[in-house]
Parts: structure tokens; C-alpha cells; sequence
């Protein structure tokens, strides 16, 4: 059995107004963001995980500056310092609008940083690739650009095309639910919304359309864990006990007063 530390949603910059701290010139919510990753960082280091998932949002901005930029990759260097495979899952406010535009965590591909893994493309990770024994499927954010064609939805409302994509998607999914090793753990993360999934206040800065995951593909029984992303309220999708865990971490501070009463930090 691994020991695995999960959490999503960091949105470091989202509280960038108000009150500076006057050591680090950051916003003083800022800090408090950056607290909670500190927290999330030395638990995986003091308990030894054997691997860590975010499950995408790094940012709120799509082009974060490079402050934010600075303070995210501290963090993570910590992890990768110590060891620990980390495979880090692009979210929705990670990827750039313009097309071929690098997304906000490519320099820890491009800089090649060891233990570091960004998952940006539907795929099923190897125990060989990330040096532990279990298997990961990743699901990044899916956009309607990145993943279909125009060809392929010609003529079909924007409530067609979604609804193909949610098809097409499955039907990939579980051709790698297939290809795995039955005899290896098998983790399914991603970045998305799920059927019967209960929203937080993220609704505010959810951006157009998108994908539902259905029930019938995170309750695979192949599946050993699904750690989710997305949704800011944290919550266990599959009921106490019942395999696989279906969990959303919740995002890792409070956005706003609409998620003052809500758990926060991580699985």
C-alpha cells in the first residue's frame, strides 16, 4: 500500500488585493494561501508520502505573474528536494486562452525538475515513470478545442458537442482503465466536474461550458482511488467505505465569505 497526499485547487493569487505584508510586499491573504501550500508541503515531507497529486489550478490567472510564479515553484522544489514524485494535473485556470500558449506549470517540464511530473494530456502514467508502484490516469482540464475537431462536430449545438466530448472521453478512459496492470494500484485523477457533485462558491469563477464526468466512470471497481479537482467544496462522492474513494480535496484556503464554513487542506 502507498501513502498518498492529494489536494487541488491552490489559487495562490486569487485574494492579490488589500493589505501587503510589509516583509514579503505580498497581500496579506496572499500569505495565507501560501501557508496552507506550506503546510500541504512539509506534511508530505514529515510523513514520508510516497507520492503526490494535484489535481490542477495552481493559479486563478491563466498568466500569473512571475511573483506568484516564484512562491508556487519554491514549494514545489521543496518537493522535488525531498524526493517525492509529484505529479502535478493541469487545470482549467492553468491553461492560456491563446492558442500555443505554454500553461502556467510547463517550466517544471521544460526545466526537466526531478520528481516532477506535469500531466497535460489525457494518459495513463507507468510505475516505471513515476518510481512508485501504482498506476495513474490523468485527466486534465478538457477543452472543446484541445479535444475535438471542427469537423467532428459540425452542424451539433454547443449542448451536442459537450455531450459528445463526455462520450468520447469515456469511451478513452476506459480503453486505459483496460491497458493497466490488474495487479498494480490503479489511481484516476482529474479536473472536472462530477454527476451529483455539490458545487461550492467556485461557481463565480467557472469559465463557460464544460465536461460532466459521469458516475459510471469515476465508480470503476478497477479503480483503487479517484482524486479530483475542480470543485472547491471538499467532499467523498462515493459514501463512507464504499471503493473507490471518490474525493474532492476542496480547494486548499476560504476564497470568499461563500466558503467560510467549509472544510479546507487536504486528503
Amino acid at each position: 500500500m502507498i501513502k498518498l497526499l492529494h489536494f487541488a485547487d491552490a489559487h495562490i493569487d486569487i485574494a492579490n488585493y488589500g493589505r501587503h505584508d510589509p516583509e514579503s510586499a505580498l497581500p496579506v491573504r496572499v500569505m495565507d494561501f501560501l501557508g496552507a501550500l506550506d503546510q500541504i508541503v512539509d506534511t508530505a515531507v514529515t510523513e514520508k508520502v510516497d507520492l503526490v497529486i494535484f489535481a490542477g489550478d495552481a493559479y486563478k490567472d491563466r498568466n500569473p505573474q512571475p511573483t506568484f510564479q516564484r512562491e508556487w515553484g519554491k514549494r514545489i522544489m521543496r518537493l522535488s528536494q525531498a524526493g517525492i514524485p509529484t505529479l502535478l494535473l493541469i487545470g482549467n485556470h492553468d491553461i492560456s486562452p491563446a492558442a500555443g500558449r505554454a500553461h502556467t506549470l510547463q517550466e517544471f517540464n521544460t526545466l526537466a525538475v526531478p520528481d516532477i511530473y506535469v500531466a497535460d494530456r489525457l494518459k495513463l502514467w507507468a510505475p516505471d515513470e513515476l518510481g512508485v508502484p501504482v498506476q495513474v490516469i490523468a485527466v486534465p482540464w478538457i477543452s472543446r478545442s484541445r479535444f475535438v475537431t471542427r469537423e467532428e462536430t459540425a452542424g451539433m449545438s454547443t449542448d451536442e458537442v459537450y455531450a459528445f466530448m463526455e462520450e468520447q472521453l469515456q469511451q478513452r478512459v476506459g480503453k486505459l482503465v483496460k491497458k493497466a496492470d490488474p495487479d498494480i494500484p490503479l489511481i484516476l485523477t482529474a479536473h472536472a466536474s462530477v454527476q451529483g457533485a455539490k458545487y461550492g462558491s467556485e461557481r463565480a469563477v467557472m469559465l463557460g461550458h464544460e465536461i460532466i464526468l459521469s458516475g459510471g466512470m469515476v465508480n470503476d471497481k478497477k479503480l483503487d482511488y479517484v482524486a479530483l479537482g475542480h470543485i472547491h467544496k471538499h467532499q467523498l462522492l462515493s459514501g463512507e467505505g464504499i471503493q473507490p474513494p471518490i474525493v474532492y480535496p476542496g480547494s486548499i484556503e476560504r476564497i470568499d465569505f461563500g466558503e467560510a464554513h467549509e472544510k479546507k487542506g487536504f486528503v
